[in-house]
């Protein structure tokens, strides 16, 4: 069964690590027989109404676990993740759903307004009645956030990865056959789309960040030359 937990504003302007961390960390933090699929960014609205500490981003990291019964047992140890790493003064939020919830329909909903419309609290926890919801800090803003993260992710069209399969081990120039290998579907984005051969390198310009394209991790590239393609973004 797949998992996600969804989690905003655990940092301040100056604080030495993000939201994104924090929701890497998690992987130490897995019950046993979970593993870690990987952990998406969202991007919500940036409006000067909106009190954001940097970019307005969420993390989201994807659990898939053996038993539904340990969804109880991810929402007490996020809640203790929080505790453990967010930096005084932020506004934590926690969100934890698991596929096969109806409420998921809302969240998908409820994220893709927060990408374009300011949103409250209050619709917040309208759009995840029955999942968990909750906010650890201050005044709680990071709720919107966190919920927005699990419904654009669970979209599966929405985001980029900040880890999946350790990504920041892959070399600058990899080989198409090696991202593949790794889940990572490797697209042509030239008007004409012409498949990157297995053989063809990538050129990721030391920055690995797969977009999430129809539930899966998609590395949009483009021709640079014979077998050479440069990732985008």
């Amino acid at each position: 069964m797949r998992v996600y937990v969804g989690f905003d504003d655990t940092d301040t302007i100056d604080a030495d690590r993000g939201t994104g961390k924090l929701a890497r960390w998690f992987e130490q933090e897995l019950p046993e027989g979970c593993f870690l699929w990987g952990v998406v960014r969202q991007q919500l609205l940036v409006d000067p109404a909106i009190p954001y500490t940097s970019h307005n981003s969420s993390a989201c990291a994807v659990i898939e676990i053996p038993d539904p019964s340990l969804v109880q047992t991810l929402i007490d140890r996020g809640i203790q993740h929080i505790g453990k790493h967010f930096i005084p003064g932020s506004d934590p939020g926690l969100c934890i759903a698991a596929e096969g919830n109806g409420t998921l329909s809302h969240l998908i909903s409820f994220g893709k307004l927060c990408a374009t419309t300011i949103v409250t609290q209050k619709a917040a926890l309208q759009a995840a009645t029955g999942v968990h919801l909750s906010g650890h800090g201050g005044t709680n803003d990071g709720i919107i956030g966190a919920a927005a993260g699990v419904g654009l992710t669970a979209s599966g069209w929405s985001g980029r990865f900040i880890e999946f399969k350790k990504l920041r081990d892959f070399p600058e120039l990899v080989r198409v056959a090696e991202l593949e290998r790794a889940g990572i579907v490797v697209v042509s984005v030239d008007r004409d789309a012409p498949v990157p051969g297995p053989d063809d390198m990538v050129d990721t310009k030391g920055w690995l960040r797969p977009g999430l394209w129809g539930a899966r991790p998609a590395l949009p590239v483009t021709a640079a030359e014979k077998n050479l393609w440069h990732a985008l973004a």
